[in-house]
């Protein structure tokens, strides 16, 4: 059985970090490609950051470039997100997110079958 379990997130100054971490179970996490979306209240779920399957190859959405940076584990199983220089308009609930199959390249605008539960993130002063 797959799950995704999203952890890290919380209240932040803008300008501060958060790491965001996704614990994933019944597959690994170099096999499929891994995605972390957001949606902010009023707005529609949008693409983060993805790091495809099985070179861990990444992508970034425009408005976090340069300051999100997505990894992952393969002993511990999990995939990071490192957000740095936040803002408030990156407040959102963020999801971890999974493909049913490897993707090696487009994992921005994959289709995604697995979701995790959201961790909510709030920058703010």
């Amino acid at each position: 059985q797959v799950q995704l379990a999203e952890s890290g997130g919380g209240l932040v100054q803008p300008g501060g970090s958060l790491r965001l971490s996704c614990a994933v179970s019944g597959f690994a996490v170099n096999y499929q490609a891994i995605g972390w979306f957001r949606q902010a209240p009023g707005q529609e779920r949008e693409a983060v950051s993805c790091i495809h399957s099985p070179y861990g190859s990444t992508d970034y959405a425009d408005s976090v470039k340069g300051r999100f940076t997505i990894s992952r584990d393969s002993a511990k199983n999990t995939v990071s997100l490192q957000m740095n220089s936040l803002k408030p308009e990156d407040t959102a609930v963020y999801y971890c997110t999974a493909t049913r199959w490897g993707r090696s390249s487009g994992c921005l605008t994959a289709r995604y079958d697995y979701w995790g539960q959201g961790t909510q993130v709030t920058v703010s002063s």
